[in-house]
C-alpha cells in the first residue's frame, strides 16, 4: 500500500463548511491518530476517505479497496450471532478464524448468542473483530473504544497491536492513552473558526 494523500479537501453541508483546503498525508502500514475537539470534522474526514460522502473539492490519492471500518455506531445484524456477524467478512472456510478473533477479545462464551443479547461493550468488540478480519490494508477506527471499561480496553488494545501489523490504521480518539498505545503519528484537527 502507498501513503494516503489528501490534497486541498473541501467539504460543506449546506452553508456550513466543515473542511476547507485540508491536506494531510497518512503513512502506509502505520497507525495515525486523529485528534481534535468535537465538531472539527474528524468523522466527516473518515467518511470522505471511505467514499461515503462526495468531496466538494480536492483529491484523495492512495486509497486501496476494500477498506474496513469501526463506526461510532456498531452497525451489526442484531438477530445474527456474534460469530456470524464477525464471519460475514470472511470466506466460509475461515469461520474458525473469526471464532479465534472473538475468543481473543474475551467473547468465547458468547459466540452463538444473537447480538441483540450482548452488552454494548460486547457488541463493540464484535464490530472491532469484524473490521480486523475484513480484507484490505486500510482500517478506519472512529472512537472504537466507546463503552469499554479499562480492563476490556487493555485487551482490545493488545488485540489491535497483535492483529493489524503491516496495515494502515486511522484512529479517531479523544483519549491520550489510546493514542499512546497505538499511534505512530498524530494529526490534530481544529475547528474552522479557529483558523479564521
Amino acid at each position: 500500500m502507498t501513503d494516503l494523500i489528501l490534497s486541498h479537501i473541501t467539504k460543506s453541508y449546506g452553508d456550513r463548511p466543515v473542511l476547507r483546503d485540508f491536506s494531510a498525508r497518512f503513512p502506509a502500514s502505520r497507525c495515525t491518530c486523529i485528534m481534535g475537539p468535537s465538531g472539527c470534522g474528524k468523522t466527516t474526514l473518515l467518511r470522505l476517505i471511505l467514499g461515503l460522502e462526495p468531496l466538494d473539492g480536492g483529491t484523495i490519492q492512495g486509497r486501496s479497496f476494500p477498506m474496513s471500518a469501526v463506526f461510532q455506531e456498531n452497525r451489526l445484524f442484531e438477530d445474527f450471532s456474534a460469530l456470524t456477524n464477525a464471519a460475514l467478512v470472511c470466506p466460509r472456510a475461515q469461520r474458525q478464524e473469526a471464532a479465534r478473533h472473538l475468543t481473543a477479545l474475551g467473547l468465547k462464551d458468547s459466540l452463538s448468542l444473537p447480538v441483540r443479547a450482548l452488552s454494548g461493550g460486547m457488541k463493540r468488540r464484535v464490530a472491532i473483530a469484524r473490521a480486523v478480519l475484513a480484507p484490505g490494508e486500510l482500517i478506519i477506527l472512529d472512537e472504537p473504544f466507546t463503552g469499554l471499561d479499562q480492563g476490556t480496553k487493555a485487551i482490545v488494545l493488545d488485540y489491535l497491536k497483535a492483529h493489524t501489523q503491516g496495515r494502515t490504521l486511522l484512529l479517531v480518539t479523544h483519549a491520550p492513552e489510546e493514542r499512546d498505545a497505538l499511534a505512530h503519528e498524530v494529526l490534530t484537527m481544529t475547528p474552522l473558526e479557529a483558523n479564521e
